[in-house]
Parts: structure tokens; sequence; C-alpha cells
């Protein structure tokens, strides 16, 4: 039998939702460090919710192309990852890891062959990696902002390699996804797709995609 799915609900910023996404079953959840984002939280805020959520869940906090004083404010925090959402190389991720001493996850836009061609050039740097749509052109900020990619670059992926899916994912769309990617992702990162409003989660949803992975 497989493994079972991980699911990862990103863009936490209540310790009201953070209970939610435990509460409904989630794996991990994650922390937006960024100030663009309307998912951003700042460091008190990111303190408060690590705290809440410490041996409850596990924890990752979303960073993107962080200087290094950045890099170890966050690591001083304990969360169990940080996750890198920005043009970090391959070297700056493992410079990140080893300077915090956290589990990284890499994420990596897809949007072409030759993007998924260099998913292997993190595996050996980072802990983990997770795909996601490639921002569109003139966007202020990466990620797919709600939009999936074609899952069929996916085809060319390493089928040994473990990673985690995200962009565009929904209740309605997830379990589509999951049955018909290969190779099958390890599990699923949910952050637009569980809002009623950009950066406001709705419980509703989280419980619903996550009930729809686990049938899946």
């Amino acid at each position: 039998m497989a493994d079972p799915l991980v699911v990862k609900i990103c863009g936490i910023k209540t310790p009201e939702i953070l209970d939610v996404a435990i509460d409904a079953g989630a794996d991990m959840v994650g922390f937006m460090h960024f100030a663009r984002s309307p998912r951003h939280v700042d460091l008190d805020t990111l303190q408060e919710l690590i705290s809440v959520a410490r041996g409850r869940i596990e924890t990752c906090v979303v960073l993107v192309n962080p200087d290094n004083s950045t890099v170890m404010e966050i690591a001083a925090l304990s969360p169990d990852w940080i996750q890198l959402h920005g043009p970090e190389t391959p070297h700056r991720v493992e410079t990140i890891r080893d300077a915090a001493g956290i589990a990284v996850m890499k994420a990596i836009p897809i949007g072409s062959a030759s993007d998924v061609a260099h998913v292997a050039d993190f595996a050996e740097v980072a802990d983990r990696v997770l795909l996601d749509a490639k921002a569109p052109k003139g966007a202020d900020r990466p990620g797919g902002l709600g939009e999936p990619f074609d899952w069929s670059l996916l085809s060319g992926l390493d089928p040994e390699l473990p990673y985690l899916l995200s962009g565009g994912l929904t209740q309605l769309t997830v379990k589509g996804a999951l049955a018909t990617i290969t190779p099958r992702p390890m599990g699923v990162d949910v952050s637009s797709g569980v809002e009623s409003a950009p950066g406001v989660k709705d419980a509703g949803k989280i419980r619903a995609v996550i009930s729809a992975v686990r049938a899946s």
C-alpha cells in the first residue's frame, strides 16, 4: 500500500485557522514571511503560530530569496521547515540549509519541459521539492497565483523523486490531479484554493480539500 499523501495547507495567518487545519488532519502548515504577499505574517505572529503548532503539526516558513539575517531570524523560531520560493540557486539552497540547520523545501516553478529538467539540480541540496506553477509575466510575487500548470510536463520527471504538487489545487481539482499525474506526487500544497478572498482562509474549504485528498 502506498504511503499516505502529505497535505500542506499554506498561507495560514491566524491561530484559529491553524486549529482548523490541524483538526481537519493536515500534515503540514505553511506561514508566509514575504511582505508583498497577502498571506504575509510578521515575526511576532510567526513566533506565536509556530508556538501554537509545536508538537501538533509540522510547520514551514516560506521565504522568497531571503538574505542571511532573515534566514537566521527564522531559524531562531525553530520551525520544522524553511521553504524557499524565490530564484534561489542550488548553491544558495545548500548554503541556507547549512546555515539554518533546518530542513529546506525548495519550490520550483514549472512552465516548460526545461523547468522539469532542472528539478534534479535541487534534489541533492533540498530535503524536499515542491513543484508550483510559474508566475505569469509581470507578477510581483512568485507562484502560480491560483492557476495550475500543465501537469503533463511532469512525465519528464524522475519517477523516483518524491515531490509535493502545488498550483491552483482546490477541492474540485485535487482528486483529478492525483488520479492522472504521473509520477504521482507524495503530497499536495494548497493555499489560494482554500480561500474566500486573497489571504482569507475558509474553514469549510480546508476541510473539503483534505477530505478529497484522503479519498484519493
